[in-house]
């Protein structure tokens, strides 16, 4: 842990977001403003204030110092506070910067949707140029990350042209909280699904009500549903004969299913495939599949508790193509434990001779949750430089195989201050990933562990509702959370409706 004072300040709101910036350039951080005889490092800071101008300096003992300034003329308490943290959050990025030589290109932004921001602006009918230069200003992000975004947004909108236009339809999550064994770097509801039987069935009884109920809700309301996405865990955990019976409690129960424009199955663990299984997709007409090798170092499988083998990915891909899949989406992750560059060509290698649909490219994150977090030193990772030049690599890949940049999120502690991206072959993007990434229309969650976001058609604020994640909870109480979630919706419909 790094010891960070920052002398001059004293509100306490700012301790998280200055962790999360500091955390960019150590591996922990914690910030006080009280100077402790442990502090390795001491920024000195000089806030000056009038009615309209807030000026911000900040300097290492002996350095050069570093200032900022913002107008705050005509901005209410709210406004004013998130001009002042920004002036002091660029301040501390510039100061960092200097001390360790470390440049961040997402500038002083931690969170995990950036597109949003750029979004907003398209909305607003702002000039490109004027929006870009905007993002540089606020957040000090880098011309390359603001063309990465911009390039995202043009696919989306190319993808989905009605993309604004969405909220008054849905989209549908579907969670299934069981997969074989769980990966030490995962913290989703996933259960392994051995000797879970009883779980098993007890769990899709509740998800079979919650269908039912909120699809009667739904075609009550006249509402059309964009996207359904059946994530986990791993939705093709369980039988065949339970993803035919949830498919058809689907088709029975949603409003206009034939109009759905993308069902999408996370196949994930290749060791879940079955032609029976297959078959019973191609049945209910769902071909946009993933299945997500991670890795194609059988070492690397075995050290992140994925039991299934680079032959067996491989096989099952070849086998979902016999089957019709004809849009598959495959995962490959940069900075998974014992891997370099080496390891990460390999994996490039091995997906140039499947070529899927569409390929997202992780970066690991270290999630507090994750078996991975908790026992750091057995997982050791690549460096910065090496994790910057995969995702270099993985650019250059895709660049050159036609695939185009469609959706992208970040994540706290993701190596190297890097993203997750999705690419895809033009026209194989998932609506799905767009719709839940821009938070741009209400997304229902059904499932243990599901999240739902209700979206307010005005102000865009974000309301949250989760089921609970284990499944006993679930199973106890799912016509309770039904009953909470219908009445959420009903209450968010209801305000689109009086507008």
């Amino acid at each position: 842990m790094k010891s960070i004072t920052i002398s001059g300040l004293q509100d306490d709101r700012l301790i998280r977001p200055l962790e999360h910036i500091g955390n960019l350039f150590f591996e922990d951080t914690k910030v006080t403003f009280t100077p402790e005889d442990e502090a390795e490092i001491i920024i000195y800071f000089n806030v000056s204030e009038d009615e309209d101008r807030y000026f911000v300096e900040g300097s290492l003992d002996g350095r050069q110092p570093f200032n900022c300034e913002k107008d705050l003329a005509n901005l209410d308490e709210k406004e004013r506070f998130k001009e002042q943290k920004n002036a002091i959050s660029q301040v501390y990025l510039k100061v960092l910067q200097d001390l360790t030589g470390m440049i961040q290109k997402w500038g002083i932004l931690t969170g995990i949707r950036p597109t949003k921001l750029l979004h907003k602006h398209m909305q607003n009918n702002t000039p490109k140029v004027e929006a870009h230069q905007a993002l540089k200003e606020e957040y000090l992000m880098s011309d390359e990350k603001i063309d990465l975004m911009q390039r995202i947004i043009d696919r989306q909108l190319a993808v989905i042209p009605d993309l604004y236009d969405l909220k008054k339809e849905v989209s549908i999550y579907i969670g299934i909280p069981f997969c074989p064994t769980k990966c030490a770097y995962c913290t989703f509801p996933a259960y392994a699904i051995n000797g879970r039987q009883g779980s098993v069935f007890s769990f899709l009884g509740g998800l079979h009500y919650e269908i039912q109920k909120t699809g009667e809700w739904l075609k009550s309301k006249n509402i059309k549903i964009t996207t359904v996405y059946y994530g986990g865990g791993t939705p093709t955990s369980i039988t065949a004969e339970e993803m035919d019976m949830l498919y058809e409690q689907m088709n029975q129960s949603f409003p206009d299913v034939q109009s759905i424009r993308e069902i999408t199955v996370e196949a994930g663990r290749p060791d879940t495939i079955s032609p029976e299984k297959l078959e019973v997709l191609n049945k209910w007409n769902i071909d946009r599949i993933s299945i997500n090798p991670q890795s194609y170092t059988q070492q690397t499988l075995k050290a992140i508790g994925r039991h299934h083998t680079v032959e067996e990915t491989i096989d099952k891909y070849h086998l979902a193509r016999q089957h019709g899949m004809n849009n598959i989406n495959m995962d490959l992750i940069i900075g998974l434990p014992g891997e370099g560059v080496e390891e990460f060509q390999h994996s490039l290698d091995q997906t140039e001779e499947l070529m899927p649909e569409s390929l997202t490219v992780h970066t690991l994150s270290f999630k507090r949750a994750s078996e991975m977090t908790r026992n750091k030193a057995r997982y050791k990772v690549a460096d910065r430089d090496e994790i910057q030049e995969m995702m270099r690599m993985a650019e250059d890949w895709t660049e050159k195989y036609e695939y185009v940049p469609y959706y992208l999120y970040r994540q706290k502690n993701i190596l190297g201050n890097l993203e997750n991206v999705g690419y895809s072959k033009i026209g194989q993007e998932s609506i799905y990933n767009i719709m839940m990434m821009e938070e741009l229309q209400t997304v229902i969650g059904l499932g243990c562990g599901a999240s739902s976001k209700f979206i307010h058609p005005v102000t865009g604020k974000i309301t949250q509702f989760s089921n609970p994640k284990d499944p006993k909870t679930y199973n106890d109480s799912f016509e309770e959370y039904t009953d909470k979630k219908l009445a959420l919706l009903e209450e968010h419909f209801s305000a689109e409706k009086s507008l």
